[in-house]
C-alpha cells in the first residue's frame, strides 16, 4: 500500500457495467440477411461500487451516465443467419469515498472501449431474404458469438476511477432460443478472458482470471412488435492479482431486469430497459435503467 499513497482518488470502478453484468433478450434471434441498424443509448447507474482489496477504500458511492452508440448488419454465413456488430460507449462518472478515513471525490469522462462482436446461428435460423422471412417460424435456434474489445478508451494511469480497462478481452458464448407461441425462452453461457493491465496504478500489473456467465431471459410477444423480456444473468471468476500478488475480490453476483421494446413505425423502434442486483459478493451493486432508440434498414425492407 505504501507504494500507492498520495495518488488521490480511487474509486474501483472500471467501466459503467461490466460485460459479464450485461443482460441482453433476444441475441439469438433470426432476420433477414442485409438489415442494417443504427443504435443510440443512454443509460443511467447509481449505488455502491466495488471497492479494490489493494486500496484502503470505505463507503464507495457511483452515479454514472452512460451512452452507447453502435451498427449492426445481418449477414448469410454459409446458409445460415449471422450478424456483426460494432459499439462506441461513451460515459460520465461520479464518485466519492472515504480514503484512510478522509472524503474524497471524482469526476470523470470520456470514451470507453469499442467493442467489435460476431454471431453466427448454426441450428434453426437459416439465412433468409424479406420475401423468405415472411413465413419463417421459429423453433428452436442455436448459435454462438465472439467479441473482441480494445483497449482504446480513456484512461489515467494514476487513477482507479476510469471509463476505459486498459486491456483488450475476448468473450466467447453459446446460447440458445426456444420458442412456444408468443413464449420465448432464452439461455446463454458466456466466458470473459483479459490481458494484464500493466500501467495500473502508476506502472503495476494488474492480471484477472477470466469471468463465466450465464443469462436467461423469458420473452413475451404482443401484436404488433412489442415485447416484453423478464430477464437475469449470475456471474462468477475475476479474481485478480498486482504484481503477482493475489487479492480477495472473487465475483459471486447476480443481477435481474426488465426490457420492453415499442415499435415506433416501420424502421423505428424504442426499448426500455432496468436491473438491479440481487445478490453481490464483489463488485459493482448498482442500479440501472435506460432507454435505447433503433432504425434499421436495407434486407428488402
Amino acid at each position: 500500500m505504501t507504494a500507492w499513497r498520495g495518488i488521490g482518488v480511487a474509486l474501483a470502478f472500471a467501466a459503467p457495467l461490466a460485460a459479464a453484468q450485461e443482460l441482453e433478450p433476444r441475441a439469438y434471434s433470426n432476420s433477414p440477411v442485409g438489415l442494417n441498424f443504427l443504435i443510440a443509448g443512454y443509460g443511467y447507474s447509481e449505488g455502491g461500487a466495488a471497492v479494490n482489496p489493494w486500496v484502503p477504500l470505505t463507503n464507495a458511492d457511483i452515479r454514472a451516465h452512460s451512452g452507447i452508440l453502435a451498427y449492426v448488419r445481418t449477414l448469410d454465413v454459409f446458409g445460415r443467419s449471422g450478424k456483426i456488430d460494432v459499439a462506441l460507449p461513451f460515459a460520465e462518472v461520479a464518485g466519492t469515498a472515504d480514503l484512510a478515513g478522509l472524503p474524497q471525490e471524482r469526476n470523470v469522462s470520456g470514451l470507453g472501449d469499442p467493442r467489435l462482436r460476431f454471431s453466427v446461428n448454426f441450428h434453426g435460423a437459416p439465412a433468409l431474404s424479406a420475401q423468405e422471412f415472411a413465413g419463417y417460424r421459429q423453433d428452436l435456434i442455436v448459435g454462438a458469438s465472439l467479441q473482441v474489445t480494445a483497449p482504446t478508451g480513456q484512461y489515467d494511469a494514476d487513477k482507479l476511477i476510469n471509463i476505459g480497462t486498459n486491456r483488450w478481452s475476448v468473450k466467447p458464448e453459446i446460447g440458445a432460443s426456444k420458442a412456444w407461441g408468443p413464449w420465448t425462452l432464452e439461455l446463454a453461457a458466456a466466458a470473459a478472458f483479459f490481458t494484464d493491465n500493466k500501467q495500473f496504478l502508476g506502472g503495476h500489473t494488474r492480471a484477472q482470471e477470466p469471468v463465466y456467465s450465464v443469462q436467461a431471459h423469458v420473452v413475451y410477444s404482443f401484436a404488433g412488435g412489442v415485447w416484453l423480456a423478464a430477464d437475469a444473468t449470475y456471474y462468477r471468476g475475476g479474481l485478480s492479482t498486482v504484481d503477482g500478488v493475489q487479492g480477495s475480490d472473487l465475483q459471486k453476483n447476480s443481477r435481474a431486469g426488465l426490457t420492453l421494446a415499442l415499435p415506433v413505425d416501420r424502421r423505428n423502434s424504442i426499448k426500455l430497459y432496468a436491473s438491479n442486483g440481487v445478490s453481490t459478493r464483489t463488485g459493482g451493486d448498482l442500479a440501472t435503467a435506460g432507454i435505447a432508440w433503433q432504425h434499421r434498414w436495407g434486407g428488402g425492407f
